[in-house]
């Protein structure tokens, strides 16, 4: 994989991310198949996770990646009270047990891993991997692939709107840690408040109202795109100093 990254980053992002869609959706489905939600999904999300932490400390990418301490003013950043909206969605129409005491485990499990798996494949592989020829374009694709990567949700018997609401907000969130990972150069937040917004899903009350998806999905679109402006402007935009650095 190492000879791979230092050959071709793009390809070496891809690799991981179309590995991750495929090994998740089956072990999803082995999981179903046996009758306990995520009992294959759960090892496989915690290998997963080994593995990614191990080729990023191994060669030493760790900052690159945004493994490491926040570098910032928290007072521009609002100390993140908005991430804390974000992350509480799935409480809002209140808080059941919706599974046994082992599928719970196993839930929150798999996604504490899934959460921090998507920060590093979307917002550090894939992002870094455009970053040096355009930002702005980087930021774009990289939160609309993670947006559009929701999809497969689909396959796992979700209904066709709430899911395409998923995306779209899934993408306003994603340009939001992107910017958070390129201004403050830690995926740290990013990775907290996705673990934590994942993982509290199995507590969620489910609303079949198609009007409480569509005002829940605009306030986290508004939110996460309005936070996001916030953090430009008073980080001064895309730095001068940051663009010339590329070239």
């Amino acid at each position: 994989m190492y000879r791979l990254y230092k050959k071709n980053e793009l390809n070496f992002s891809l690799v991981w991310i179309i590995s991750y869609v495929v090994l998740f959706s089956v072990a999803d489905s082995f999981s179903a198949s046996l009758g306990t939600e995520k009992i294959i999904t759960a090892p496989v999300a915690i290998v997963f996770t080994l593995l990614l932490l191990g080729f990023v400390h191994k060669h030493n990418l760790k900052e690159k990646y945004g493994l490491c301490s926040f570098n910032g003013s928290l007072r521009n950043y609002l100390y993140f009270t908005p991430l804390l909206l974000i992350m509480s969605i799935n409480l809002w129409n209140g808080v059941t047990m919706k599974l046994s005491v082992l599928e719970t485990v196993l839930y929150i499990l798999s996604m504490l891993c899934v959460g921090f798996i998507e920060e590093i494949i979307f917002r550090g592989f894939l992002f870094k991997a455009l970053y040096k020829d355009n930002i702005k374009l980087a930021i774009v694709i990289s939160s609309v692939t993670f947006g559009i990567g929701h999809i497969v949700n689909l396959l796992n018997g979700k209904d066709l709107i709430p899911t395409l609401l998923q995306v779209c907000y899934a993408i306003a969130i994603g340009i939001l840690f992107t910017i958070i990972f390129y201004k403050g150069k830690s995926l740290l937040p990013c990775i907290i408040a996705h673990s934590f917004v994942n993982s509290s899903s199995v507590f969620a009350v489910e609303n079949s109202s198609m009007k409480f998806h569509i005002i829940s999905s605009a306030v986290l679109c508004i939110v996460s795109v309005s936070y996001a402006l916030w953090i430009l402007k008073k980080t001064k935009q895309f730095d001068e100093y940051e663009n010339k650095d590329r070239r």
